[in-house]
């Protein structure tokens, strides 16, 4: 008789909590308070170096000539992860920008064999092998996996506008006689152009190689696909 007692008991005070309680959590559901709590602060949306990053797909396939007049291509870096850029060696403007932040990338994952580097010219007449020698020697490059790169201007021209879609062009309006992005593109283990999301969700294919959170934000990606 007792036992019956309580538990009437019990049922009582769950609907009333119940009948209190549930309006409110509804509510707060509605209008997304339900993470707000002071319990919840250390709980939210990963980081974009904790969350998966985008496969954007195959990056296009080259075969040009390194600054050692050795043939690389895309199979050269099969299993490696590395960063890509397009570039020429007389470039006043935007180039020496560029040289500095794929040096700071080159520094940070020095002496690790599956990272490299690739720095195509879309000035061949120029820049010839020596040509790219003489401008990595300038740089103080060390890393035997940043290769320079030159070949036919078409080729080269194509596989930047129409391969990775960077822009690059001839205009004798401009110094030095060519326009180009300042992106750079970051190519897995597997050969595929890999990105994180902007703040909308929407993939930010490319990473400004002109901009200090673009450059920070390439190296914590290369940390994550050398860790896949």
């Amino acid at each position: 008789m007792f036992k019956n007692k309580s538990y009437i008991g019990i049922s009582f005070v769950i609907l009333i909590f119940g009948i209190y309680a549930i309006p409110k959590i509804v509510d707060r559901v509605k209008n997304g308070d339900v993470v707000k709590g002071n319990r919840l602060d250390n709980v939210g949306v990963k980081s974009s170096k904790e969350a998966k990053l985008l496969t954007i797909g195959p990056a296009p396939k080259f075969e040009l000539t390194n600054q050692d007049n050795a043939k690389v291509s895309n199979e050269t870096y099969k299993g490696k992860v590395y960063v890509l850029e397009f570039f020429f060696t007389t470039c006043p403007s935007i180039c020496p920008k560029m040289n500095m932040s794929m040096l700071e990338i080159e520094k940070t994952f020095f002496g690790n064999p599956n990272f490299g580097i690739v720095s195509i010219t879309i000035d061949p007449k120029h820049d010839t092998p020596q040509v790219l020698k003489d401008h990595a020697k300038l740089l103080g490059v060390k890393s035997s996996n940043w290769n320079f790169l030159t070949g036919d201007r078409n080729v080269i021209m194509d596989l930047s506008n129409k391969g990775f879609n960077l822009y690059a062009g001839e205009n004798d309006k401009v110094s030095g006689g060519f326009e180009h992005s300042g992106l750079f593109a970051l190519i897995d283990k597997d050969g595929n152009i890999r990105c994180r999301k902007d703040e909308y969700g929407n993939p930010n294919i490319y990473y400004d190689g002109l901009d200090k959170k673009g450059v920070r934000d390439i190296q914590e990606d290369i940390k994550i696909l050398l860790a896949e």
